[in-house]
């Protein structure tokens, strides 16, 4: 019978101890990369010391957690929920800046950034509402409240400056396809993303150009009317000449995007084509998308930001940029380690601070350079140990939140640990975000090691009922 618990009566000692080797292993390169710090201030004022306080105040959370219900967790969802919230929605008026971003609060000398505690409210929010029997990701008003939940509070990061926290709540995605969430969702993203980069790395009107004459060719292939479809590719041939010949690209689009539109929703309503009168309205979107992205990057973004996404995919744009310094440094300590490592306290970028904010975003060029190729697979084949065992524990629950909640947490630590070493090797751009357990940073490392323990508690009850 299960009218009892009848549960494993112990924790997922294997998800426990990959955990507890990255949070040690953490802290030795933290002091690797900071230790001139603590001997000149002590241990007090230094980074290795303030993260050793973080890692006390993380093992009593984690202690705690581990004797509470896992009920509590979804009893408590939302009004925890709405608690970040309301903490992010003060940050601008009552934060610190930091960094040249205002994103922490200053509680009794020590920061905290309420970013890291939303990841954890929104996971258990979104876990508590897609569990609910009412919850249908197939129908709309389902979409709304999900996609909703997650882009309050990445809209609230963003007027922070946030990028890189903004962008991990993109993670419950993975959650939602688990629950049900229609793949055309994630076909269109990818689209999106692939023409705003298009449009980011060649000349936005000969994208646009490709585009339209791609849509327009399928659209041919709808109808017989090989006059007709003579005339459209004719037509985007002379607005192609048009846009290079008088470098009156915008305008030449501008005219011939409205002009396709127009003909493509008469025609639609004419032939009753449904596709033709969609797709006309997708192509005028992916044209507007390639120059929106120029747009964004060169005249909303902050240029410090704008160089990084710069670096990553025109570097020839950024040979003298901040951020391609940065890059370069980041790769120079990466590859200086070889095979084995320099040694534990004997890279010399480590230890004079060549690569920028070390410690914290760029922790992964300490273990490249003391630890070498060796030591940073072993670091990345752990961190591929726990998301995989996290899936194997999400799928084993008997409760929907559990699961739910579970593969939030998964998506969370694949967006962070992507993002953070993949920006170290030049393979995403360079957004700030921490490498979970192993950066400085008491707030990240509170916020994982709860979400951590979190789930190992409702997977060590999930027998109770």
């Amino acid at each position: 019978m299960l009218g009892k618990f009848t549960g494993t009566k112990t924790i997922d000692w294997v998800a426990f101890s990959v955990y507890l080797t990255l949070v040690v292993f953490g802290v030795l390169m933290i002091y690797a990369s900071t230790y001139i710090e603590y001997e000149k201030y002590g241990f007090m004022r230094s980074s290795v010391g303030r993260q050793l306080i973080w890692m006390v105040i993380s093992a009593v959370a984690f202690g705690v957690i581990l004797t509470l219900d896992w009920k509590i967790w979804q009893l408590l969802a939302y009004p925890l929920y709405t608690i970040s919230m309301v903490l992010l929605l003060g940050v601008p008026f009552f934060g610190t800046e930091i960094h040249g971003n205002r994103s922490w609060y200053i509680i009794g000398g020590m920061s905290f950034q309420p970013s890291e505690l939303a990841k954890l409210t929104a996971a258990l929010a979104m876990a508590s509402f897609l569990s609910t029997p009412s919850t249908n990701l197939k129908s709309f008003r389902s979409q709304i409240i999900a996609f909703g939940m997650l882009l309050i509070p990445m809209g609230l990061i963003l007027l922070q400056g946030d990028l890189g926290s903004a962008i991990v709540f993109s993670s419950f995605l993975i959650a939602m396809y688990r629950e049900g969430l229609s793949p055309n969702y994630y076909i269109g993203g990818f689209a999106i993303l692939a023409i705003l980069l298009l449009g980011l790395m060649f000349d936005p009107v000969i994208v646009s150009i490709v585009i339209m004459s791609l849509g327009l060719w399928y659209l041919s292939t709808l109808y017989k009317e090989q006059i007709l479809s003579q005339r459209i590719i004719s037509g985007v041939f002379i607005a192609a000449v048009s846009a290079w010949w008088f470098d009156k690209g915008l305008y030449s689009l501008a005219v011939l995007a409205s002009a396709y539109l127009i003909w493509g929703l008469i025609y639609a309503s004419r032939k009753g084509v449904r596709e033709v009168g969609t797709a006309a309205l997708a192509i005028v979107l992916a044209v507007g998308m390639c120059f929106s992205a120029n747009y964004a990057v060169f005249k909303v973004l902050k240029p410090h930001q704008a160089d990084r996404i710069l670096v990553w995919l025109k570097p020839e744009t950024c040979a003298d940029c901040k951020s391609m310094y940065n890059f370069m440094q980041s790769k120079t300590a990466i590859t200086s380690g070889g095979l084995l490592g320099k040694g534990f306290l004997q890279g010399s970028m480590t230890r004079y601070s060549y690569v920028p904010e070390q410690p914290t975003d760029f922790i992964f060029c300490t273990v490249g350079e003391e630890q070498g190729f060796i030591g940073a697979i072993g670091i990345i084949g752990l961190f591929l140990v726990l998301m995989l065992r996290l899936t194997v524990i999400a799928e084993r629950q008997r409760s929907n939140f559990a699961r739910v909640y579970t593969y939030c947490f998964v998506g969370i630590l694949f967006i962070h640990f992507f993002i953070n070493i993949g920006m170290t090797i030049g393979v995403t751009p360079m957004i700030g975000i921490p490498l979970p357990f192993i950066s400085r940073g008491g707030s990240s490392l509170l916020a994982f090691s709860a979400m951590m323990a979190i789930v190992l508690k409702m997977d060590r009850d999930r027998y109770r009922l």
